[in-house]
């Protein structure tokens, strides 16, 4: 396996904006590469980070259409006391109270400034050491067979599986898990926020990509033309792109 999550891709109207939201959500640094808004941990731009997943913001013309995205971020809390903190700070940046059905949860639901939800989980041991992004969470239909595509893609480890929750980590016990939860709504727009990966080195993308489609992946046509970069989908159909090492 020669890939790994790089960064979580999010689109916005206004990038910058966006992305200082989340600089200032996760405690990191928005950083301005190119055209897009690079978050990551302080201390200077390294791409990627060695342990961490990044968050990229990319512009784009179009503002959010689908009701849920199908992909999200659970934050991390240390203590009752760091989640109340957090979620009251978030909503002084701009944050807003969101209802996916969730009910009566120990965790606070948000959209950012662009509508795009996230949790505040409460303080969880399983996430002591994951860093302020505890999971990535996707809305699938089967977790199963995520969790078989995904692990096969990634080589990430498998912690636990049920018919409507699937989790999976880097075998190398670091950053964030990634979560599939069962979800009766079908897929109704593009996905608004994507895993981006990238090639361990050694590795080339069209050996992984091909490796990918061998897995149930499928090639994706956005209008992106010639790109350094390869759009797919999973078989589920949320995006993902396979980035240059």
């Amino acid at each position: 396996m020669a890939l790994r999550p790089a960064q979580v891709n999010i689109k916005a109207l206004d990038a910058a904006a966006v992305g200082r939201f989340w600089a200032e959500a996760l405690g990191w640094t928005a950083y301005h590469p190119g055209v897009t808004t690079y978050v990551g941990p302080p201390g200077g731009l390294v791409w990627p980070d060695p342990v961490f997943v990044g968050v990229d913001v990319v512009p784009v013309p179009e503002g959010k259409t689908a009701a849920k995205n199908r992909v999200h971020l659970d934050l991390a809390t240390t203590s009752a006391a760091h989640q109340a903190e957090l979620v009251a700070r978030l909503k002084a940046l701009g944050a807003t109270p969101a209802d996916i059905g969730q009910g009566e949860a120990p965790w606070t639901v948000l959209a950012d400034p662009e509508g795009n939800e996230f949790c505040v989980l409460e303080p969880r041991e399983v996430y002591r050491d994951t860093g302020p992004i505890a999971a990535i969470v996707v809305d699938c239909a089967d977790p199963r067979a995520m969790a078989r595509f995904w692990g096969e893609a990634l080589g990430w480890t498998l912690h636990r599986v049920t018919d409507d929750h699937a989790v999976l980590r880097s075998a190398t016990g670091a950053g964030p898990f990634l979560d599939f939860l069962r979800t009766p709504e079908p897929k109704t727009a593009p996905d608004r926020v994507h895993l981006d990966l990238l090639p361990l080195p050694g590795a080339d993308r069209a050996a992984e990509v091909a490796r990918l489609r061998g897995l149930g992946a499928a090639d994706l046509d956005l209008g992106q033309g010639e790109v350094e970069w390869s759009c797919l989908t999973d078989p589920e159909g949320h995006e993902f792109c396979v980035l240059n090492p």
